[in-house]
């Protein structure tokens, strides 16, 4: 991609306590994973426009401070007691499905934002709602956000989204 061209990032937010650090940053490369094979085998299929999505994580006070993230389509994974974007998200988005008050997947059901908020109440059950979400939900939001115009003016190597990021704050 030349620098200088628009590019659309699609962000998985992770929170930014220690346990966070630990716990939910490395399924939030899961998912990254499992979105980046998503998106090839939409385009491999000619299905929407996603070949120029890249899929990054970021810490949750980044995207809060950083306003240009706020417009892109974004995945929050862990719960509010780790996640400061889960815990605004928790009364702004709607639940789209609950299990038994130990999983959530909130995201608007029209997606209105491609937004969705994915946790449980320990590790073990946002593994649980992290592929269930893939499953059920992942193609959606990947149609939605083929719709989506949001951009970033830059992507490179002295700014990962043109706003000033250290090198860990957007993760390759």
């Amino acid at each position: 991609m030349a620098k200088g061209s628009p590019i659309r990032l699609l962000l998985i937010v992770t929170g930014s306590t220690l346990r966070a650090e630990e716990m939910d940053r490395p399924l939030g490369y899961y998912l990254k994973q499992q979105i980046e094979q998503s998106l090839s085998e939409a385009v491999a299929n000619g299905r929407g426009n996603l070949d120029d999505y890249l899929v990054r994580l970021v810490a949750d006070f980044r995207w809060i401070h950083d306003k240009p993230l706020q417009s892109l389509p974004t995945i929050s994974l862990g719960g509010p007691g780790v996640n400061a974007l889960a815990h605004r998200w928790l009364e702004e988005v709607p639940v789209s499905l609950a299990y038994s008050e130990r999983y959530f997947i909130q995201m608007d059901p029209d997606l209105t934002e491609p937004r969705a908020s994915i946790w449980g109440m320990d590790n073990a059950t946002t593994q649980i709602a992290v592929s269930v979400f893939v499953d059920r939900f992942l193609p959606r939001f990947l149609e939605r956000c083929a719709t989506v115009t949001a951009h970033l003016s830059t992507l490179d190597s002295e700014s990962e989204t043109g706003t000033d990021l250290d090198d860990d704050d957007v993760d390759e």
